[in-house]
């Protein structure tokens, strides 16, 4: 793996990793990023832009149900737009999981609101929005898996936009239910994008098939009464 790949991927390591069982993800062609099949794909990646980038803005989901926020913050920091005040960093400015609640995010959703159920869809594009940039969403079942692999992989071969994903967790064999990260790269030989998991607690970053991560956002949210998708992203 080039050494600048493997620094970013190191960042992932910063923290204990839930121990994977031998089988977990094989149905649906799991390869996860800490594995020599993982760092192989990366390094091969066809379409990497936005890896480095997202790593170095990388955010830990500070609750269970923040994985909205976490991965608004990644996207907005690694864009580059005006941030506001942290309150604790003196004039330095940058995106964190509370000051991304500004009184015109709140109106889309209060952080309050999140940390009881989460975010779906159209509230994490218009908290997206909110903050200073454009993102359209797109729910999977308006679109067709094609056109999510093109506009995802064109997204993710420029540093300047991203592509955030709402999908169920249960559909590619991992545990519990609606999860929300960014996609860092897309490997054309194997036809796998790889999700940076912002619950990084729990998983490591993963490289998933386009049909299975499809199927995953072809899944109902119970709150939208929608189904899940994806949000295009650029300044």
């Amino acid at each position: 793996m080039k050494k600048v790949w493997k620094f970013a991927a190191s960042l992932f390591l910063a923290v204990p990793l839930l121990a994977l069982s031998a089988g977990v993800g094989d149905e649906v062609g799991l390869v996860y990023l800490n594995t020599p099949a993982g760092e192989k794909l990366l390094d091969e990646a066809s379409d990497d832009q936005d890896f480095l980038p997202l790593a170095i803005q990388y955010e830990v989901q500070k609750n269970l149900a923040y994985c909205g926020p976490a991965s608004c913050v990644m996207v907005l920091n690694a864009i580059g737009v005006e941030a506001p005040e942290t309150g604790a960093h003196r004039d330095y400015r940058f995106f964190t999981q509370d000051n991304l609640f500004s009184e015109k995010a709140e109106r889309v959703i209060s952080a309050d609101t999140v940390k009881k159920q989460g975010m779906t869809l159209a509230e994490l594009a218009g908290v997206l929005r909110a903050n200073g940039v454009e993102a359209n969403a797109v729910h999977a079942e308006d679109d067709g898996m094609d056109a999510f692999r093109r506009q995802a992989r064109s997204r993710v071969k420029r540093d300047d936009e991203f592509v955030l994903i709402n999908y169920l967790r249960s559909s590619i064999d991992q545990k519990t239910g609606g999860h929300i990260s960014p996609l860092a790269a897309y490997d054309a030989d194997s036809d796998r994008f790889l999700i940076l998991d912002v619950s990084r607690y729990k998983y490591p970053p993963v490289w998933v098939e386009t049909e299975a991560l499809f199927k995953a956002m072809a899944t109902k949210d119970s709150t939208s009464a929608k189904n899940r998708g994806y949000v295009l992203v650029r300044k």
